[in-house]
């Protein structure tokens, strides 16, 4: 089995992990901001800035947002993670998410790590591992930062170093970008080695045969049924976790009309 190969499939069991779930959050908010869990973006936002706090950066995910706040007397920064326009998680996180350095050895290791790759800092954040933190080795830091930005921007995969990191730097890399562009229409958004499925030819074919097809061929489990109502058939909701797909199939009269894609908690 080549190299690739086994990135591949290492890829599609891990690379879920990538972005950790909702019900996954368990990190224990700072003392200083332990009231802000809970609160609403703007009330919360509010709240960190008359303490000090000044926000860094964001990126989104699936159903939940990451923002990084810096406070300079302090000198730490902190990770807090929204769902549902709601603080659920605030936790201290590697000064060089926020674009510092200090005594920290995470912040050392990943500015060691920019520094490798000729980066000022780095483009991908803690949530962009599997276990939420930077890893301890500047040149897996470098390798993952490399692989990162080149899915993220769209460039082509180059391992050149064989590394692993890489591999899931570039998986990670794709899933933001996908993230990031979620606003085109259209049901979409494979990418990297998430083995993701387009059921859009299965629009317009007998219920039967498409069920078929989703459950048996494509993986598809079903999660939920309802009546849409004044005779307009019936929807149905299917789960595909290789790929952390949630859809929506609409059909009526015995056919497919529709399928749409949807958050991932409709699906839990």
């Amino acid at each position: 089995m080549t190299y690739i190969a086994r990135a591949i499939i290492v890829l599609t069991t891990s690379s879920a992990l990538t972005f950790l779930p909702s019900a996954a959050i368990s990190a224990k908010a700072p003392a200083e901001v332990k009231d802000v869990v809970g609160s609403r973006i703007g009330q919360g936002e509010r709240l960190l800035r008359s303490r000090g706090y000044v926000h860094i950066d964001s990126s989104r995910g699936d159903d939940q947002h990451w923002s990084y706040w810096w406070n300079d007397r302090k000198k730490h920064c902190i990770s807090a993670i929204t769902i549902d326009g709601t603080f659920r998680s605030i936790d201290k996180t590697s000064s060089s998410d926020c674009g510092h350095k200090n005594s920290g050895s995470g912040a050392a290791v990943a500015i060691g790590a920019a520094a490798l790759i000729g980066a000022l800092v780095l483009s991908h954040k803690s949530h962009h591992h599997s276990d939420g933190k930077h890893n301890s080795s500047h040149q897996w830091e470098a390798d993952h930062e490399r692989g990162y930005r080149d899915g993220l921007y769209n460039q082509a995969y180059h391992n050149y170093s064989r590394s692993d990191a890489y591999s899931q730097g570039y998986a990670a890399g794709v899933q933001q970008r996908n993230h990031n562009t979620s606003y085109r229409p259209g049901y979409g958004g494979g990418g990297g080695y998430r083995g993701h499925v387009n059921v859009n030819n299965l629009v317009g074919q007998l219920n039967v045969a498409a069920t078929r097809t989703l459950t048996g061929r494509y993986g598809f489990v079903l999660k939920d049924k309802y009546s849409a109502g004044n005779g307009d058939g019936h929807y149905s909701i299917y789960w595909r976790k290789p790929s952390k797909q949630c859809i929506s199939v609409h059909t009526r009269s015995g056919t497919v009309r529709d399928i749409s894609s949807m958050r991932k908690r409709n699906c839990r």
